[in-house]
């Protein structure tokens, strides 16, 4: 089974090598202190958070403070979405999604990350199925815009995979205040809905990033289409399109253990998203 990645526990340093005067030990205290709640900023741990949004719901998510961050981002995971996130932060459901058994690795990077749960009115089948593209889905989603907004001041970016695509591309034209968007093995072939293909993402006004790997052989994210997807987003500031290669591929095609996704090569993915978010 898929699990996050834990981050290394950085070591405090020895600041006690020399003797010192009163003014000396007063700095020494005030250094000391500092460092202690650096140390406490770095250290938190992650949370589980339920924000009010539409009336009588809330939205719960799991949130992983990054270290140094750069950016916070959403995370969408794929299928239908519903996590089932419990108050101690394990997950009922999607370990072993891409985006859920790498927030991690975005965190160690410099990137907070919220993983998204459906909503409290939706914590039963069909969970985000037919939901990912309403207005309530856009209201859920804008008040943990908000939540990470105020609790970061750093810019918030959606990140979806597979079936979290659906989500993300279209809460990039939604008004929710996102500042990036970043699209993970794509659905664009759904006879069941609307994939993001045939979302009039030549309006995205954020910066994008397509990442997709070539030996995906879920026929909801074929790797032909992807490029022609990246190569119309027009009106983003910053375009760029990533396939990758390598990694293992085990099991159903359109499920996180295999091209789909990315195993075997998840800190490769991370770092190249992280850098695009970053500006790099």
């Amino acid at each position: 089974m898929w699990n996050g990645i834990r981050g290394k526990t950085a070591r405090s340093p020895d600041l006690f090598h020399r003797r010192v005067g009163p003014a000396g030990l007063r700095s020494t205290i005030v250094l000391l202190a500092a460092s202690l709640a650096a140390a406490a900023v770095s250290a938190q741990a992650p949370r589980v958070v339920d924000v009010p949004t539409r009336p009588g719901v809330t939205q719960r998510f799991l949130y992983v403070p990054a270290k140094a961050p750069v950016a916070a981002a959403i995370l969408f995971a794929g299928g239908h979405g519903g996590l089932a996130i419990r108050p101690d932060g394990e997950f009922g459901w999607g370990r072993g999604n891409f985006l859920v058994r790498t927030r991690g690795l975005f965190a160690e990077r410099g990137v907070s990350v919220a993983v998204i749960d459906a909503p409290s009115d939706r914590q039963a089948e069909p969970w985000l199925g037919r939901f990912r593209q309403t207005k309530e889905h856009a209201a859920d989603v804008k008040a943990v815009a908000e939540w990470l907004r105020a609790e970061t001041t750093l810019p918030v970016w959606l990140v979806g995979t597979s079936r979290g695509t659906q989500s993300a591309a279209w809460l990039a034209l939604a008004s929710i205040g996102a500042d990036g968007l970043v699209l993970t093995s794509t659905i664009l072939v759904d006879p069941r809905g609307r994939p993001v293909s045939a979302i009039p993402i030549e309006a995205i006004a954020v910066p994008t990033l397509v990442v997709h790997h070539r030996d995906d052989g879920c026929s909801a994210t074929p790797y032909a289409q992807a490029s022609a997807l990246a190569a119309r987003l027009t009106s983003s500031p910053r375009k760029a399109f990533l396939a990758f290669d390598g990694g293992t591929d085990e099991g159903d095609p359109c499920e996180a253990a295999g091209h789909h996704g990315y195993a075997g090569i998840e800190a490769r993915v991370v770092d190249a998203i992280v850098a695009f978010v970053a500006g790099r």
